[in-house]
């Protein structure tokens, strides 16, 4: 294998946009090819960010040799059957959050990537920047003492309103919980494992998707999390962790995390922590699943496959409690 990981691109929208700069901060790695159903738009694609090959279908981006890796970009719907396309042409796989849209699904790509014996990760790019790791390093050493308390959301007001657009249509798998809900809990199982019981409410809009949900989690040791997502508002956008002896809060953006503050209880004395992104943030998992690569590894500590399915099983339970369903499920 190439010094340097030679990626291709499915999906090239907003977020293989994101991706793409991000590739261009790091050391390991260049964008090599980009693939859509659509030639014209691969094209376009290439010419806006310098990329040597352009493909009308993921197939052929999959069959292209010279390409190591691919980061699957696409609407949450079709994460299973393009990541499918690629690990069966022996490539490794990057699939934007979240890894698919049940657990079914999830099962059956975890199991190609054993079979392929290909690497696998799902994109939930904020828990690589250096920040998080900072914070998972305060949280082991018992900074805060026990985690009691985790308080996380992510809402925003969407300027596309499109009920045919990702994220208000069903068949795309729309809505708030996959969408932005997935990061608070995500966040929450890297900190405290899956949870023994769960309550959650949502509110249905028009279409019938999760425009807001709220999420409150029980764990084994009694910590508790409170949790929400919306795509009908614009929220605080916090993570804060509250322990037996201090807490940790993330500030604003909490899923692109470049400021924290620790609050010791007892002294009230209070530490801020500022590690601004060199890069746009996709440069950091971009480059550690390079590094996997290029050490033969197969699978991620940061975001192991296992916690992967855990997590869409988990997302699976909670719209079991709503009665919510997308369309491509209920055949």
């Amino acid at each position: 294998m190439n010094e340097k990981i030679k990626w291709g691109i499915i999906g090239p929208g907003r977020i293989a946009r994101a991706f793409a700069k991000g590739l261009s901060y790091t050391s390991n790695a260049e964008l090599y090819g980009v693939a859509s159903r659509t030639l014209q738009r691969s094209k376009d694609f290439a010419n806006e960010w310098s990329v040597p090959m352009a493909f009308g279908s993921y197939q052929e981006l999959a069959e292209e040799k010279s390409i190591d890796a691919i980061y699957v970009a696409t609407p949450h719907s079709e994460h299973h059957d393009a990541a499918l396309t690629c690990m069966r042409n022996r490539k490794a796989v990057l699939c934007e959050k979240p890894l698919a849209v049940n657990a079914t699904q999830a099962f059956s790509m975890v199991q190609e990537a054993k079979k392929q014996e290909v690497l696998l990760m799902e994109g939930m790019w904020s828990r690589f920047p250096p920040l998080m790791e900072k914070v998972r390093q305060l949280v082991h050493e018992k900074v805060i003492g026990e985690i009691r308390l985790l308080q996380a959301d992510f809402g925003f007001m969407p300027k596309d309103l499109d009920p045919a657009g990702r994220l208000f249509n069903p068949s795309l798998a729309g809505g708030s919980l996959l969408d932005v809900g997935i990061y608070p809990i995500s966040f929450s199982s890297m900190l405290l494992g899956m949870p023994i019981d769960i309550e959650t409410i949502a509110t249905l809009g028009k279409t019938e998707v999760d425009e807001q949900a709220s999420y409150l989690l029980k764990y084994e040791s009694g910590a508790h999390a409170m949790l929400h997502s919306s795509i009908c508002c614009e929220t605080s956008q916090e993570a804060t962790i509250f322990g037996t002896l201090g807490s940790i809060r993330i500030h604003k953006q909490c899923w692109r995390p470049q400021k924290i503050t620790i609050t010791n209880h007892s002294t009230e004395k209070q530490e801020i922590i500022e590690m601004p992104f060199n890069g746009n943030g996709f440069n950091y998992e971009a480059e550690s699943f390079s590094d996997l690569l290029l050490s033969d590894k197969k699978d991620s500590d940061i975001m192991p496959m296992q916690e992967s399915l855990e997590i869409i099983t988990l997302l699976d339970r909670i719209r079991e409690k709503w009665g919510l369903r997308y369309p491509f499920e209920k055949n």
